[in-house]
């Protein structure tokens, strides 16, 4: 069976707008009412973030989220029973996000099985190296038609980019800069250079910027070099607004694509 995740790619080439946000936040059982709205509002790709209690890639609003999450009860076990009838509602590819320790400690097979019964499609564990993925994981992710989404930092060297490409399916998460996730960033504070070398490159995956997009202008500059690109925090902190989860929702995605 095709991925949604490369269906999404065949059927639309541009401005692919994810959304990241965390299970359990701001409430516990937010998650699917979240999801849905987000499909609803015309998001293209969910990345639904597993919280976890040592970050080390995130900035202060998704380290927050996640705190928040896990004191109202998140683990994955629960999340899994959250999701476990949102295809019989949601068509649009669902990618779990976090750390690999929550995945170990779950067990890695039986977290690609229960993905797979679910219908997720992906998973972005940015600190679950390439090397041991390939060696150890690469089979039961694949057997599951679970994509690995790997990702690459304007430090990466072109070898290795060539490597994670190779070795990647669905698409390849850019990351814009070397600094934690986080809104705030100006466009101009994108390194242009480095998104035109990826372009160069000529990889056979797509690419989606992620890290600083926060609004219209940033996801419409992020767009000139991808294929999309990655609302995380501006969006986490968008659903603790005054109003409705579902005004705030529909509000926020409105300003990004409008």
């Amino acid at each position: 069976m095709n991925n949604r995740i490369n269906q999404l790619f065949e059927t639309k080439k541009e401005n692919i707008l994810s959304v990241y946000f965390t299970a359990g936040f701001p409430e516990l059982n937010d998650t699917v009412a979240i999801i849905k709205e987000l499909e609803s509002s015309g998001v293209d790709l969910i990345e639904i973030g597993i919280p976890f209690s040592d970050p080390t890639a995130d900035g202060p609003t998704i380290q927050k989220s996640s705190e928040m999450a896990l004191k109202n009860g998140m683990h994955l076990n629960l999340l899994f029973e959250q999701l476990k009838t949102i295809r019989e509602t949601v068509k649009i590819p669902l990618i779990l996000m976090g750390y690999f320790n929550p995945v170990y400690q779950f067990g890695v097979e039986k977290f690609c099985e229960k993905c797979a019964e679910i219908g997720i499609d992906g998973a972005i564990l940015p600190d679950l190296p390439l090397d041991e993925f390939t060696a150890e994981y690469k089979p039961v992710f694949d057997a599951n038609n679970l994509h690995n989404i790997l990702l690459i930092t304007p430090q990466t060297p072109e070898a290795r980019i060539r490597e994670i490409d190779a070795a990647s399916e669905g698409f390849i998460y850019m990351v814009s800069s070397s600094s934690t996730t986080g809104a705030g960033k100006k466009v101009e504070d994108f390194q242009q250079d480095y998104f035109e070398r990826i372009k160069q490159m000529n990889l056979k995956n797509n690419c989606i910027i992620g890290f600083g997009i926060s609004d219209r202008a940033t996801f419409s500059n992020a767009c000139k070099y991808a294929a999309g690109a990655i609302i995380g925090s501006a969006f986490v902190k968008a659903l603790t607004n005054d109003g409705s989860l579902r005004e705030n929702i529909t509000a926020f995605i409105q300003s990004v694509k409008n």
